[in-house]
């Protein structure tokens, strides 16, 4: 039976964001609500996979985030290097999740038909719809797509032993999470199909979306797919670093999703 290790490593953080910006129709307690943004790596017989590939520097700038460790120095921390990686999962194309261009030259981009359609189409017309995209990063994708490095997928598909790929929409059209069987049984990844605990356990969606509909029914299929809740890891929870051990002794920022977490 194939089993995973995983790994979430935080490499940016918001520490201005305010609860208020983190539900739909905003939050009657109005306090600071953090934001940790993350990259996750899956490692099994099948080989190693990183899902999501972050923001560098000159986008923190712009966005005005903070670099707490750059994605490759945190992937070289738990013994992966970027140029190896032969395969890449992205759960949509936010700027904050599909960054850093030229990291893994040698990998295959698995991605959601689905969110190329959205993120290439007519709603990139509108300011609002294209405000957490980068011209650059879609571009760069379609590169990926002319060199032959990209596998694009339609609903769920199971990429090894144990992993598999879920769409879902909701915070982007083709946003999709990923599924895998570790030591603790089945873990979802939520990515951005949840940012908080909060979003999914209050179902109390976050308000950056395509579809209100499909984000909350997205919650229901984590549900379904993970062992229980305490199995599902949201996005972009700074509580993810408190709840679960660190990968190594010592190492900070980066905690082990594969063991059991405190409640």
């Amino acid at each position: 039976m194939s089993v995973y290790e995983i790994h979430a490593i935080r490499y940016a953080h918001n520490g201005e964001r305010r609860r208020g910006e983190n539900f739909v129709g905003g939050d009657p307690h109005d306090g600071p609500m953090p934001m940790d943004y993350f990259v996750w790596v899956l490692r099994g017989e099948a080989g190693t996979f990183v899902f999501d590939t972050g923001f560098d520097e000159p986008m923190a700038r712009k966005r005005q985030r903070r670099i707490t460790r750059p994605v490759a120095e945190g992937l070289k921390a738990i013994g992966v290097e970027p140029d190896e990686v032969r395969d890449v999962i992205l759960s949509h194309m936010h700027y904050d999740h599909a960054g850093n261009h030229d990291l893994f030259p040698r990998a295959r981009y698995h991605i959601q038909e689905e969110e190329m359609r959205y993120c290439t189409g007519r709603c990139m017309c509108h300011a609002t719809l294209r405000h957490p995209f980068e011209a650059a990063d879609v571009t760069a994708m379609v590169g990926r797509i002319f060199e032959g490095r990209a596998q694009f997928h339609a609903g769920a598909a199971e990429l090894a032993p144990g992993l598999s790929v879920h769409l879902v929409g909701g915070h982007s059209r083709g946003l999709q999470f990923v599924r895998a069987r570790t030591r603790r049984g089945w873990v979802v990844l939520a990515s951005d199909a949840s940012h908080y605990y909060e979003n999914f356990e209050q179902r109390r969606p976050f308000p950056i979306l395509d579809s209100l509909s499909d984000m909350l029914d997205g919650y229901d299929a984590m549900d379904r797919l993970a062992a229980s809740p305490a199995h599902i890891v949201p996005g972009h929870d700074p509580l993810v670093l408190q709840r679960y051990p660190a990968s190594r002794e010592g190492l900070e920022g980066v905690a082990r999703l594969d063991a059991e977490p405190q409640p």
